[in-house]
C-alpha cells in the first residue's frame, strides 16, 4: 500500500469556475464524551494521511440528514447517531475540480467507540477520535475551520443535550 500521501489544498479549490455543475452534499461532525472533554470522529480518504469529516453526495429522494447519516456510516462506520442540529453550509470544488460541492454539516452525538467504515474500498481506515478542542491538520482546511469557528455552537448544543438527558435519568 505504501506510505500515506499528503495533499496540498490551496485557495483555488474555493473559487467556482463559471459553468461548473453543483453537487449537493451532506456530512457530519460526530462527537462523543470522553472524561471531561469531547472527541470528534474523523475519517481518512484512501491513501491520504490527513483527516476529513465524513460527507458526500445526496442521493435522489434522500434528505440532507439521511445523506449525512449514510455518509458517516460509509466513511467512519458509526451508525449510533443522535442529531443535535445544523452547523451550516460550506462550498468548494471536489478533488478533481469538476464539480462545485455545497455541503450542509450536521452535529451528531454518539456513544460508539469503534467505527468500521462500510465503504472499505474508499475508506479502508477505521474512524479516529481527536479532541474537539484541538482538531488535527485536515485534508480540507474549511472542515478544520468549521470545527474551530463553530466550537461554541457545538459545545452549547452538547450542553443542552446533556442537560436534557440528565432530566430524564
Amino acid at each position: 500500500m505504501g506510505k500515506p500521501r499528503q495533499a496540498h489544498i490551496d485557495p483555488s479549490w474555493y473559487l467556482r469556475p463559471r459553468g461548473t455543475p453543483v453537487r449537493r452534499a451532506a456530512g457530519g461532525v460526530v462527537v462523543r464524551r470522553r472524561g471531561r472533554g469531547w472527541q470528534v470522529a474523523l475519517a481518512r480518504e484512501g491513501q491520504f494521511r490527513d483527516h476529513v469529516l465524513p460527507k458526500g453526495g445526496v442521493d435522489p429522494g434522500e434528505s440532507l440528514v439521511a445523506a449525512a447519516r449514510r455518509e458517516i456510516e460509509e466513511e467512519a462506520g458509526i451508525a449510533d447517531l443522535q442529531l443535535l442540529g445544523s452547523l451550516g453550509t460550506l462550498a468548494r470544488l471536489n478533488f478533481a475540480k469538476t464539480r462545485w460541492g455545497v455541503t450542509r454539516y450536521f452535529l451528531f452525538v454518539t456513544r460508539s467507540d469503534l467505527g468500521r467504515p462500510t465503504d472499505r474500498r474508499k475508506h479502508p481506515h477505521p474512524a479516529q477520535w481527536h479532541p474537539l478542542s484541538r482538531p488535527p491538520h485536515m485534508f480540507w482546511p474549511e472542515q478544520r475551520r468549521l470545527l474551530i469557528t463553530q466550537r461554541r455552537q457545538i459545545l452549547a448544543l452538547l450542553r443542552a443535550y446533556a442537560q436534557k438527558r440528565s432530566q430524564f435519568s
